[in-house]
């Protein structure tokens, strides 16, 4: 795999050390990791005829009806000494049918139609998997290819369904993909939990009751957690079973087609939860030990395991597990119509020692050393460079709190591929002010340093919670601000107390100056735009299998006697606003003020002022700001005005004129009014 790096040629990896200088001493090191990409890619070509069809392997493996009637099965098993195939269909005889081996390792069955023509396995079929191990035991297995499993109410153990509907059952796609935005103002979603109800919410409860909720708030994207298939619910669908299969907790593929389809009739984007990081140790129902030993598409021993999350560690040298995992990622392109991919758990993959028990400190020599796994960094390269060069509409997002450089820098620059990273370090910050300063000690230094401190020419995805922030042993924003006031505080009919108060105010400031300044994108985790109460705890035998903490009370946000919707029109408020401006498409915001003592901040970005007035309890009358295009301007966002929840204190009729008197370097200056705990965005007059 090694190649001599300096007679590497990376086509664009001028313009990568152009963008990061520092980069210059690695350059080595970059080359090398091209080298080992660019190897994979031609062995590809030369043995696969490229990765267009390397990356079709679900139209091989698993199980495919011929034109004739007969059921074609195949397996990749190298450990297996036997397969058969067993279910309804025959009754479920272990031995009948058998599979015979071919080479590498690959297993093939076909099994004739009946004498009617009709397939022996029908549409809905219950099947499984018989495996001879080495050690001559035999078990069940699922077949890692399967498109559809589901779990009987009499056990815990998921059967494969054979999914291959008639025609007139299949769904239609009516819509194409939406054009590439150029920038994201994602809602983070699981179905599930989609509903107020306690119970699995399913596909067609968020097609019909999310999505024009979601469009109504200005989202433009959608990211959808949980849907490759996990046997353990309360894994949050990140220890994943089978997948190729849609979970069938909330419905079937063609609910979930339908799903994507309407999304798109909304010109929303949907990106799937991606994760190729791990899987689950599951054997009976899962990757794990499928064809009787421990490695197959993982490391064997101990490689092959992440302790801390309990799951195995896939092998991506591995040239059938690179053709699985490619696969998977056209198959939920081609299949579900997905536009785009968040991968889950990247700095596990970046690394040998899986980011665990490290800091980071940004010293280069971080990335560029013996820890850095660069397996799974061009495997990573593979997957981004197919996608993007096969889909114009494609969009990746790392998930990495590393923060490698270039990892979203294009491949043939010597980066990683990725469209954006998410900024991981804004949430720990927002939950760590909250926690340990008052208001007045706040250090909006710091806080700024944290919103702004991104790499160069790599898109960052903004957001001040998600659903780590949500799950039970954390806390929301809402409920660092509030705590047990939202269960009393949050009616109309009562007096508004300090703490809800103060809660709903903050609350929206921090979200618009982390949407206004955090990145080039933004996200937002399902129900907390409206400051959903309480924690996310998914049934299981710790909660009695509770499902009353599993679920998204959308009725408070659409009751006009609680507060809660006057979050909820803020976020709408401030989603629009983006879509108007575009600022998350604009250069990074240009800070002029960040007074510690009046604990103001300004900034302008895509040609608006953002004025933050964090002090708890000081408004400032005529405050001097900075302002670098002169004009007349006019408030265009006030998170105290009444349809926000706040007290009314700004008169929206006053034209602001700037003076030519320069301020804070900026060329001209204007004199605002700007009330304690409140935000303001100013824009030229029409």
């Amino acid at each position: 795999m090694e190649s001599s790096e300096n007679d590497v040629v990376v086509p664009e990896i001028r313009h990568l050390l152009e963008l990061d200088p520092y980069l210059k001493s690695h350059e080595n090191e970059i080359r090398r990791r091209y080298g080992c990409f660019q190897e994979f890619v031609h062995t590809i070509d030369k043995k696969e005829g490229g990765l267009q069809q390397f990356s079709l392997g679900y139209e091989w493996f698993g199980m495919h009806q011929a034109p004739d009637g007969s059921i074609v099965c195949r397996e990749w098993a190298p450990a297996a000494e036997g397969i058969f195939l067993r279910g309804d269909f025959n009754n479920w005889e272990k031995l009948e049918f058998k599979y015979h081996k071919l080479e590498y390792g690959k297993w093939e069955l076909t099994i004739p139609p009946r004498p009617d023509g009709s397939p022996a396995i029908q549409h809905g079929s219950k099947i499984k998997l018989v495996v001879v191990t080495k050690k001559g035991t035999v078990v069940d297995r699922l077949s890692p290819w399967a498109k559809y499993v589901k779990c009987p109410s009499d056990s815990v153990v998921y059967d494969h369904i054979y999914w291959n509907p008639p025609k007139e059952e299949m769904y239609i796609f009516k819509h194409s993909h939406p054009t590439k935005p150029d920038r994201l103002r994602i809602y983070e979603s699981h179905v599930g939990i989609s509903s107020w109800e306690g119970k699995v919410a399913s596909y067609t409860h968020f097609t019909k009751n999310m999505l024009p909720r979601i469009a109504g708030l200005g989202y433009n994207a959608i990211q959808l957690m949980a849907v490759m298939e996990h046997a353990y619910y309360a894994s949050f669908g990140y220890q994943v079973t089978s997948f190729f299969a849609a979970s069938s907790r909330y419905g079937t593929p063609e609910e979930l087609k339908e799903l994507v389809d309407t999304a798109h009739s909304y010109g929303i984007v949907v990106l799937l939860d991606i994760v190729h990081s791990h899987a689950s140790k599951n054997v009976v129902d899962g990757l794990n030990v499928f064809d009787g030993s421990d490695s197959c598409y993982f490391h064997g021993g101990a490689k092959g395991n992440h302790d801390l999350w309990d799951s195995k560690l896939f092998n991506y040298q591995e040239w059938e597990t690179l053709r699985f995992l490619l696969s998977n990622l056209r198959w939920w392109v081609e299949e579900y119509q997905f536009d785009g991919f968040r991968f889950d758990g990247v700095t596990s993959m970046l690394y040998h020692s899986h980011g665990m028990g490290h800091g980071f400190s940004g010293d280069y020599h971080e990335y560029f050393g013996l820890n850095t796994d660069t397996e799974a960094l061009v495997y990573l390269m593979l997957a981004n460079y197919m996608l993007h060069e096969m889909y114009p509409f494609m969009i990746t997002v790392a998930e990495d709190v590393s923060g490698m450089p270039a990892l979203c820098r294009p491949v043939k620059e010597g980066g990683g591929g990725f469209d954006y990273r998410l900024a991981m370090a804004i949430p720990d910050k927002w939950i760590q002010v909250l926690k340990e300063k008052s208001d007045e000690n706040w250090n909006l230094a710091n806080i700024i340093h944290t919103l702004i401190n991104r790499r160069h020419g790599e898109k960052c995805i903004a957001y001040a919670e998600s659903h780590d922030q949500a799950l039970v042993g954390d806390k929301t924003l809402a409920f660092w601000l509030m705590d047990k006031e939202m269960y009393t505080g949050m009616s109309l009919v009562q007096p508004l107390n300090g703490v809800v108060d103060r809660g709903i105010a903050l609350h929206k400031m921090i979200r618009l100056i982390t949407h206004g300044l955090g990145g080039e994108s933004y996200l937002n985790f399902i129900g907390n735009e409206f400051g959903h109460p309480e924690w996310l705890d998914f049934p299981r035998e710790g909660n009695n299998s509770s499902f009353h903490y599993c679920r998204r009370q959308f009725n408070l946000a659409d009751d006009k006697l609680l507060r809660y919707q006057h979050l909820n029109t803020f976020d709408r408020t401030m989603n629009h606003l983006e879509a108007k401006y575009g600022w998350l498409k604009a250069p990074q915001g240009y800070v002029s003020c960040k007074h510690e003592g009046d604990k103001v901040i300004v900034f302008e970005r895509a040609g608006l002022v953002w004025v933050f007035n964090f002090h708890p309890s000081q408004s400032y009358t005529d405050y001097k700001i900075g302002v670098d295009t002169p004009g007349k301007y006019k408030i265009v966002l006030d998170t105290d005005s009444e349809e926000h929840g706040g007290h009314k204190r700004v008169d929206h009729s006053i034209d602001y004129f700037t003076c030519n008197e320069p301020w804070a370097n900026r060329r001209a200056s204007m004199m605002v009014y700007i009330p304690c705990r409140v935000a303001l965005i100013f824009a030229l007059a029409e």
